[in-house]
């Protein structure tokens, strides 16, 4: 499948009512639409996902999955099987535990403590293989053909997609007028989602990359999803090789943009949302912020409204430096 579409994002939100946690969207203060760089003054809201179940948007794709194999009877006893870089992995397990089916997650060595104790903690059999995603999905895949688990992907999937696009509908319903919404894009499940569901409101999806994990910008330079380097302090959540094809489709709409940025400005928005507002977020929220702040970054226009989503909080905050609230 090369396109989602917004039935398919209808069909998820039906899917999944009641399953999920409602998206908080809070209002930015004054001086933070001044540091984004904006030509005039905009509106800028932020979009609190990091608050959902197993504290990122993935819990609303894994539902979306689960309930559809529920409901077509093709979930097998030996349950579900997923690789990933970590959130992805929390959310299937969260939502098999629901079924009451085992989930086996895999996971690249470098995947933050943090992710491997919570995912143990929902009861998934955890897996480390090899140092990056694209080990980890290959051991995953393996194991499918010989377990007989049903194997589900981190977001190379039309129902993960479809899950995460409920997102921008919640949004859409609490920002009247909204111009634009900010999103960090990995693999592209989140973005193909958000991008589909944007674009049937007529709203501009602006997608964020660190510069060394740039999956999507590379496919939009070649025409095709190509395969990239991992390198980036956002690659646990962001680390995808190659960007799905559903995501390419999204962002060659003439309502999405591509937008790179370096670590140093992951770095310096994910310890601006501590700083300002105590949020303690993931590298990979972080991101989506640094696409507004960093130089070269998407600048908005007098009187614009933009939400910028904070996807993910799965992490440690030890290195936030500790300042005054």
């Amino acid at each position: 499948m090369n396109a989602l579409t917004y039935a398919d994002v209808e069909a998820a939100s039906d899917r999944i009512a009641g399953l999920v946690r409602h998206v908080v969207v809070a209002h930015a203060d004054p001086g933070e639409v001044e540091a984004a760089g904006a030509e005039g003054q905009c509106e800028l809201y932020f979009a609190l996902e990091f608050m959902q179940h197993t504290g990122t948007f993935k819990a609303r794709g894994a539902q979306n999955f689960i309930e559809a194999h529920r409901a077509a009877g093709t979930l097998p006893e030996a349950g579900v099987t997923i690789a990933s870089g970590g959130n992805a992995g929390l959310a299937c397990a969260w939502a098999a535990r629901d079924q009451g089916i085992p989930a086996t997650v895999f996971l690249p060595s470098s995947a933050p403590r943090v992710k491997i104790e919570r995912l143990r903690g929902y009861g998934a059999d955890v897996r480390l293989v090899g140092a990056e995603y694209a080990e980890a999905l290959a051991a995953c895949q393996d194991f499918a053909a010989t377990a007989g688990a049903l194997p589900s992907h981190a977001y190379d999937h039309p129902l993960i997609a479809a899950g995460a696009g409920t997102l921008m509908d919640e949004i859409h319903r609490q920002i009247p007028g909204l111009d634009t919404v900010v999103v960090a894009v990995g693999g592209g499940g989140l973005f193909a989602g958000v991008a589909t569901a944007a674009q049937h409101y007529g709203i501009r999806t602006i997608a964020v990359e660190p510069e060394n994990c740039r999956a999507l910008n590379a496919a939009l330079e070649a025409g095709l999803p190509v395969d990239v380097a991992v390198d980036s302090v956002a690659a646990d959540s962001l680390g995808a090789r190659r960007v799905s094809r559903m995501a390419l489709r999204a962002a060659q709409h003439d309502m999405s943009r591509s937008v790179l940025v370096p670590d140093s400005g992951i770095v310096r928005a994910r310890q601006s949302l501590w700083d300002n507002h105590r949020l303690a977020v993931e590298h990979g929220a972080g991101t989506a912020l640094a696409g507004l702040l960093s130089p070269g970054g998407y600048r908005p226009a007098d009187g614009e409204k933009v939400c910028v989503v904070l996807c993910g909080a799965n992490t440690d905050p030890s290195d936030l430096v500790q300042g005054p609230a």
